[in-house]
């Protein structure tokens, strides 16, 4: 989706779909050495005799492929501007060679009781690997701006 989507576009109910990610063994090592350096992530061989026995991406990186997919999948008009996360959950761990995509529904629309041109939108977006598993899901509340009058 190319077009910017302003609040009188959204609706309860609306979903959106974004590209599809590929994830591998090389990027799930290289985020996590700067940003997550625990042996689960950065070690293939190690991480073999741990909780998640095997490679698994952080958390925080499931995370961050996440933002970049809602970012082109709901082209805000006045960007993706977060106003809390309600809940963050990492059901599964995502795995090397894992095609990640994200599905969001729009839950409810919240005007603003101040400023008239906008309003709190609540949306779940759920991260899904290739076999359709959640490998993380969260609500966010987005910032949405009514269209300008010309």
């Amino acid at each position: 989706m190319s077009e910017k989507l302003y609040l009188d576009d959204l609706f309860v109910g609306q979903k959106f779909k974004s590209r599809e990610y590929l994830l591998d063994a090389r990027q799930i090592m290289a985020y996590a050495r700067e940003f997550d350096p625990q042996p689960f992530h950065t070690d293939p061989e190690l991480a073999k005799n741990t909780f998640f026995q095997g490679l698994a991406a952080s958390g925080w990186h499931t995370a961050s492929i996440t933002m970049k997919l809602v970012v082109e999948s709901l082209p805000m008009s006045g960007g993706v501007i977060g106003a809390g996360v309600e809940e963050l959950r990492w059901p599964l761990p995502t795995r090397p060679g894992d095609v990640l995509h994200l599905e969001s529904e729009v839950l409810e629309i919240i005007p603003s009781r101040s400023r008239p041109d906008r309003a709190i939108v609540r949306i779940r977006c759920d991260t899904k690997n290739q076999n359709g598993d959640v490998v993380q899901s969260f609500i966010p509340k987005l910032l949405a701006f009514k269209r300008q009058a010309a």
